[in-house]
């Protein structure tokens, strides 16, 4: 199974998705990055893992609508059965989810339904919580709305900013992102309304 990962930065989640298929923690083959910046550091991770890029910038298109007509033939050209989004800062639109129905999936840096959006450890820490953590999840119209497939938690310190805990967070995503890919790979997800049973 061929699956695409999707970013627009840095790119940590996308080293951790090369570091596990690389010691075959899975079993899919990651083979396309797609990026909406020609500069994000993403695109040097996978330059260097040998991974297909394509670059699909917002100002190369006339239209929201012609920039995904463009990116699901590149998809379809490179046979991708799963799109794995981490850190991608556009919105997909409706049109696109539905044509990838449960083969979207997305981390986020909250448990998940608490802390939507872009703030997630800021919000986290100004409510004042104990715990946060990571969630994989499904993508659906609604932004970080979809099924939860995997999450894990850590602790919020008392001494903790954003930077530190944004670290911890870290940890728990680069390791449930690619058990939770692995699971898709495997056909061990199934969606039952807003459950997602692991087999």
């Amino acid at each position: 199974m061929n699956f695409a990962v999707f970013c627009s930065g840095h790119g940590t989640n996308l080293q951790a998705i090369i570091d596990a298929a690389k010691k075959r923690r899975i079993s899919a083959k990651l083979a396309l990055v797609v990026c909406d910046n020609p500069r994000a550091y993403a695109v040097k991770r996978a330059g260097r893992a040998g991974i297909p890029v394509a670059i699909f910038g917002p100002k190369d298109f006339p239209s929201k609508k012609e920039l995904e007509a463009a990116v699901v033939r590149e998809l379809g050209r490179e046979n991708i059965k799963l799109i794995a989004l981490a850190g991608y800062m556009r919105i997909l639109s409706g049109n696109f989810v539905k044509r990838y129905r449960n083969r979207i999936l997305n981390i986020h840096p909250a448990l998940l339904p608490a802390f939507k959006g872009g703030q997630a450890i800021k919000d986290a820490i100004q409510y004042g919580v104990k715990i946060t953590g990571a969630t994989v999840h499904f993508v659906t119209e609604d932004v970080d709305a979809g099924p939860v497939i995997l999450q894990a938690a850590c602790p919020v310190k008392n001494n903790d900013n954003e930077k530190t805990l944004l670290a911890r967070v870290h940890k728990l995503e680069h390791k449930i992102y690619p058990e939770a890919i692995e699971l898709f790979a495997r056909g061990k997800l199934k969606v039952a309304g807003r459950r997602v049973i692991v087999k």
